[in-house]
């Protein structure tokens, strides 16, 4: 207002303008570019102010709205909280129940999965501050088995937190821990395995995630062996055969590919086993394989997939083993053999290695060439255009001077 004083052509027009910005039950002053209040209007504008106000306090006055009411969220929509994860010294919320915390780790374990071993230690604390009783000891078993076998690619993840939370969790009753509660839980779908292989389709889709998941079980769960070290669960090996005779015994196309996905998964390490324990499942398997490819009514697409799988086990599931680190490794053993050998080139630019059959003769044609021009071919047998340049012979000097004095004579002309 300081820049705006001196303009004004009165002190009392300046007073009238600095009470007018100032009082709120007055309007405001109109620009001088146009015309000036009539007293009706004023006298209109004053009538509307003031029942706008009454209006107001009326709204508020009968007004239901409360600021201690409940954060609305809508249905569906599924929020975190995030102080549940801001702090693992902070414990979990006393509101949430065991279900909602298994629900909420579940499903940032499912988005990032790069998370499960920053997370798990907050996981497995949080969960044995909670698991004090056999009950809820069952129940989180139930909790994590279904949410293994029921939400997609969720197996190899719940098959990993089953195998830290048999380790990690404290509580032990008398009728088993946490690795014994819930392999007694997949007991009892391995009993109903006749009647689900023959289900409908959802059925058959609950069972086929439960195979995969007994799995991932086997490849990650580890329990004490007799010996005291940490190995795989022997009874989920023979629970596995068992399955697999199962599905083989009902050849529809869910069920094949359900086998496929599990010999692919596990295949290599349940053959291993068996072999290093003198038995010949994996061969009694592949035969099944065989005989339903030529009998079985799947289609094309199954049978394709079987065909590939019996050729993945004839290359040994796919696995290369590193013969060059071994003392005795040949060209006929290591098929990386020659993987670091250089490359040679013929007079016509054709390159050869040391795999080449006629590698010997192509190689002795290099060291002839290099003995009748010893400083022209670099070690591959490529001619080396980087040597360095010839002295000028008497000619060629004679030439250059004559050349430099020409060119001294026009310059000074």
């Amino acid at each position: 207002f300081n820049n705006i004083t001196p303009s004004l052509s009165a002190p009392s027009e300046a007073g009238d303008i600095r009470s007018s910005a100032f009082n709120l039950g007055e309007p405001l002053r109109q620009p001088r570019s146009s015309p000036p209040i009539s007293a009706a209007s004023q006298f209109v504008h004053n009538s509307t102010s003031g029942m706008a106000l009454k209006s107001r306090d009326s709204l508020v006055k009968n007004s239901k709205l409360s600021a201690a009411a409940p954060e609305f969220i809508p249905s569906g929509y599924a929020s975190y909280q995030d102080d549940v994860y801001s702090d693992g010294s902070e414990g979990h919320n006393p509101d949430a129940t065991l279900d909602d915390f298994v629900h909420d780790f579940v499903s940032i374990l499912t988005s990032s999965p790069g998370s499960f071993e920053s997370e798990i230690d907050y996981i497995t604390d949080t969960l044995n501050s909670w698991v004090t009783t056999e009950a809820i000891l069952k129940e989180l078993v139930e909790l994590i088995y279904v949410q293994s076998t029921s939400i997609p690619n969720f197996a190899y993840m719940g098959a990993r937190l089953c195998n830290d939370l048999s380790q990690h969790i404290k509580l032990s009753p008398p009728n088993g821990n946490f690795r014994q509660l819930l392999l007694v839980r997949c007991h009892i779908e391995f009993d109903q395995k006749d009647q689900a292989v023959r289900g409908d389709k959802d059925t058959q889709k609950q069972f086929h995630s439960y195979v995969l998941f007994l799995g991932e079980l086997y490849l990650n769960l580890k329990v004490k062996t007799r010996k005291g070290t940490l190995g795989r669960a022997d009874v989920l090996l023979g629970a596995l055969k068992d399955l697999m005779d199962t599905l083989f015994s009902h050849p529809e196309d869910p069920n094949l590919i359900c086998a496929v996905k599990l010999l692919k998964l596990c295949g290599s390490i349940l053959e291993d086993t068996w072999k290093e324990r003198q038995k010949s499942d994996m061969d009694e398997i592949i035969k099944k394989i065989e005989e339903i490819v030529l009998d079985a009514k799947c289609s094309r697409d199954v049978r394709q997939m079987l065909l590939k799988l019996v050729e993945l086990r004839s290359s040994n599931w796919g696995r290369v083993y590193a013969a060059s680190m071994l003392c005795d490794a040949t060209p006929d053993n290591d098929p990386n053999y020659f993987m670091n050998e250089p490359t040679f080139y013929t007079t016509d630019g054709t390159p050869f290695t040391a795999a080449d059959p006629d590698y010997s003769e192509k190689y002795q044609e290099i060291l002839d060439r290099e003995d009748y021009f010893p400083d022209t071919f670099e070690e591959n047998g490529t001619e080396s255009f980087c040597r360095e340049e010839d002295e000028m012979d008497p000619e060629m000097e004679e030439a250059f001077e004559r050349f430099c004095m020409e060119s001294e004579s026009r310059e000074r002309k």
